[in-house]
């Protein structure tokens, strides 16, 4: 990226990890170029053959062939319709969700959200229930209620500081959303599209989630979202709905998204070199904590870490992102090269010393 002035910045933050191909990318732009000058918009009152062709290859490249596909504008929006979804199935009205965890800032996205500040008296409910995270003894003592109709996981908590969910985790609260009859939803809208080095950050695992939300991204700066869902799940006519999820433009930026991917290889490319970048930083004795899988990273200080993300920015130029006061969070374009690793790695050990 460069500014007004021709200075040159390296981006490890892809806008809150939404730009996944790099930015400008030759095929991206002539995808949505060649789509606009064809047509750009019409609902969904008419069958958009875009949308057939992108359920299919989304599919193909997330190791979901089987999976339906409901598209919509963005995150929270994803996450609206699968908590939704997941009532409408079961008959059910409550959601668990955890600690340090973030789903959206709309109705039920950010009931289940865990900041208390976000949420505005109208969308205060009871059907909310918050539990720490990784807790199975409290998950199964709230589905044994039966009275949960799913539970909703970030595949890597983002927003939260970087947190992997504990090894088994995710495994058992498959096994127990099947025993008591509550859909299991994969949030999977920042650590997803290859951003942990698989294209899901769950398929570190063995799990197959009910409902699986994606966007940022999804559309490398285009407005999108999407819900996948299991094939077991049966749809009935105007159960869910939208008027711009689908358009041309979002399914020409979301097919360009994954060919660009798949040609370079851009998951693989987010495994090596996040490998590469977190056994590196794993040196730095200065760190209190490094966390995260691919290009998904959280760096925890003992201190406060504004000096340092200003020290980056205004004299190395190198755009960081951030989780609370103490965590750098590093959500770079898949495309970062080792030698990009290198540039950053050279200048953070020059700013902590």
């Amino acid at each position: 990226m460069w500014d007004e002035n021709g200075i040159k910045y390296l981006d490890l933050y892809g806008g809150h990890a939404v730009i996944s191909v790099g930015h400008s990318h030759p095929h991206y732009i002539k995808r949505l170029t060649t789509q606009l000058n064809q047509i750009g918009f019409y609902s969904n009152s008419v069958q958009v053959p875009q949308q057939k062709e992108l359920a299919e290859k989304l599919g193909q490249v997330s190791g979901y062939p089987d999976y339906q596909l409901f598209l919509v504008n963005s995150g929270a929006e994803a996450n609206e319709n699968a908590l939704k979804l997941a009532s409408f199935v079961t008959g059910r009205k409550k959601i668990v969700s955890f600690k340090k965890g973030f789903h959206g800032r709309t109705s039920a996205a950010v009931a289940v959200t865990d900041n208390p500040k976000l949420v505005a008296p109208v969308n205060e409910t009871s059907n909310a229930i918050i539990i720490p995270f990784n807790n199975l003894e409290l998950l199964e003592e709230q589905l044994k209620t039966n009275e949960i109709a799913g539970v909703i996981i970030e595949g890597i908590q983002g927003i939260g500081g970087i947190h992997v969910p504990a090894e088994g985790f995710l495994v058992q609260a498959e096994k127990m959303c099947k025993q008591y009859g509550a859909l299991l939803i994969l949030d999977e809208i920042q650590s997803g599209y290859g951003r942990s080095g698989k294209f899901f950050a769950h398929q570190y695992t063995t799990i197959k989630p009910d409902l699986i939300t994606v966007a940022k991204g999804m559309g490398n700066g285009f407005p999108v979202g999407a819900l996948l869902i299991a094939p077991e799940i049966k749809p009935w006519h105007g159960m869910l709905g939208t008027t711009f999820g689908g358009n041309y433009l979002a399914c020409a930026a979301s097919l360009a998204v994954l060919e660009i991917m798949e040609n370079e290889k851009l998951v693989e490319n987010a495994a090596e070199v996040g490998e590469y970048l977190i056994s590196k930083l794993k040196e730095f004795t200065q760190i209190k904590e490094v966390r995260g899988l691919g290009l998904m990273i959280g760096l925890e200080f003992e201190q406060q870490i504004n000096d340092i993300r200003h020290v980056l920015l205004k004299k190395h130029h190198i755009f960081t992102g951030v989780s609370g006061a103490n965590t750098i969070r590093l959500l770079s374009p898949l495309t970062l090269t080792k030698e990009q690793a290198d540039v950053f790695l050279e200048a953070l050990a020059e700013t902590i010393g």
